[in-house]
């Protein structure tokens, strides 16, 4: 059976020559970065990087791990990004986390923002380093890199097909989902999401949440591009430009609190009432926007200490499958004045 991808097929599929996909995968000059990473992307998504295959579940280790089978260094990875780092209020606590786990358990850390490949790793003496944590987005460059080391990583909200590990997740999904069936069961019908959703593999299953809803209730709804995509955070004449040419929704759904809040201001600014005349959801509880009618309330921390678990179970189980680690969270909703409270429409036997 044949299962290797050639790089003919990558070639095929991202409508390159051979020669660049072959220059792009090896690391070596002749091809942008943009074309580089296009190229990674797709030979991730193909199964290029993929592993073979695994042994079966029959004798593998329990998952309680004890804490003096292990020793060293767990490096702490995460960008070095105006919005992914140590003192974030959704990142910081993460990291808070992972620090947390490794001092209980004796582990020491070292904290790195993401460098370039070539001065990342001439600053690591791979046998020194037991596991790598990742915290946020990475680039494929240097997971591509990671991967040569041959040591366990577990990623914190992210995924990437160069990369194939256990990843720990929010359980963006469902957590959107039930947001959402909570705002159908309160009247509402008119929703519009906010947030790009290419941006994050967490606003993506946000965004498949929200529509799931909206599908399983038999709600039709249009979305304004610009708001799903990169053009969110555009000026706010281009945000009301964009309201303007459609209906203004009952909800705006954001991807996150941030986008709530810079929602809130535009539409403040503009001279919308709120909650008056439209409502705005957040998602993570960073912080609370005034006037913001719902969140999703995320234990931060707790990512990070059960992406440490998880890291010590690897080192147990270095052959089984990879995991996919969910963290539940909490939908939490304010009180609206009666005065704005939606109409409840009746579905019999569809939601309680």
């Amino acid at each position: 059976m044949k299962n290797k991808v050639t790089i003919q097929e990558i070639a095929d599929f991202v409508g390159l020559s051979k020669f660049a996909v072959s220059r792009a995968l090896s690391g070596k000059s002749g091809v942008s970065e943009q074309t580089r990473n296009k190229i990674l992307k797709a030979a991730g998504q193909l199964g290029y990087f993929k592993e073979g295959h695994y042994p079966t579940a029959d004798g593998l280790e329990l998952r309680e791990v004890d804490p003096q089978r292990f020793s060293g260094t767990v490096l702490v990875l995460f960008p070095n990004t105006r919005f992914q780092n140590n003192d974030s209020q959704y990142w910081g606590p993460i990291i808070e986390g992972i620090s947390t786990r490794l001092h209980q358990k004796d582990l020491n850390t070292l904290t790195l923002t993401e460098l370039s490949g070539e001065d990342l790793f001439s600053l690591l003496n791979p046998k020194a380093i037991r596991g790598i944590i990742t915290v946020g987005t990475i680039s494929t460059p240097i997971l591509l890199d990671i991967k040569q080391m041959d040591i366990p990583v577990v990623m914190i909200d992210h995924l990437d097909p160069a990369l194939h590990c256990d990843t720990v997740f929010v359980d963006n999904f469902y957590s959107m989902k039930e947001l959402m069936t909570k705002l159908i069961s309160r009247g509402f019908r008119n929703f519009q999401f906010v947030g790009n959703i290419n941006e994050t593999v967490s606003n993506f299953e946000r965004w498949i949440g929200f529509c799931a809803a909206l599908d399983e209730y038999g709600i039709e709804h249009e979305q304004i591009p610009s708001l799903v995509g990169p053009g969110v955070n555009d000026s706010e004449e281009t945000f009301m430009q964009a309201i303007r040419e459609h209906e203004l929704p009952e909800v705006f759904v954001c991807a996150n609190n941030n986008a709530a809040e810079l929602v809130i201001e535009k539409l403040n600014s503009s001279g919308f009432d709120i909650p008056g005349d439209v409502r705005v959801t957040g998602f993570d509880n960073t912080h609370e926007p005034l006037m913001l009618l719902a969140t999703v309330i995320v234990n931060k921390k707790m990512l990070g200490m059960r992406a440490v678990d998880q890291l010590l179970w690897r080192l147990l189980n270095r052959t089984s499958h990879y995991e996919k680690l969910l963290i539940s969270a909490d939908v939490v909703f304010r009180e609206l004045p009666e005065a704005v409270q939606a109409e409840p429409a009746h579905h019999p036997g569809e939601i309680g």
